[in-house]
């Protein structure tokens, strides 16, 4: 399961991640809608148009980020070297625990957002537990 596990695993974020990254970059509004609701969707776009502007420019650098996170998980799939893998897995866990936290500590707060974050958090729950399953299994490989 070891570097095929590891491929699978980088391979199936990177999907999630190109996905997510191009529809905020080409489908922001439709999206927005559709996890939203049409209300909140127009109030998180901004009430004037530098907000507008702003709001844009900022999901624009966000989908952009999250294409290029999927193309460098792209690549990182297909090093062979376990220490690394192992390495690059421990640091998946401990960013998609972090944003779950977030979602917690923060934007639970967020009046707009309230009733997604719980979602959004099973989301990064779930992330998170495919390299846990990943790092089990390597383990597991490792001392039988």
């Amino acid at each position: 399961m070891g570097s095929s596990g590891f491929f699978v695993v980088c391979m199936l974020h990177s999907l999630i991640s190109i996905a997510c990254g191009g529809l905020i970059l080409f489908c922001l509004k439709e999206i927005s809608v559709l996890g939203h609701g049409v209300e909140t969707a127009r109030m998180l776009s901004g009430s004037t148009p530098h907000d507008q502007l702003l709001v844009q420019t900022s999901n624009s650098f966000a989908g952009l980020l999250l294409v290029l996170i999927g193309c460098l998980l792209f690549m990182v799939a297909f090093v062979k070297d376990r220490e690394f893998q192992g390495f690059f897995a421990k640091g998946c866990v401990l960013l998609h625990f972090s944003m779950a936290l977030w979602r917690v500590y923060f934007e639970r707060r967020l009046e707009d957002l309230a009733h997604d974050w719980p979602r959004q958090l099973v989301g990064d729950i779930v992330l998170a537990l495919s390299w846990v399953f990943f790092l089990v299994y390597a383990w597991r490989e490792k001392y039988d």
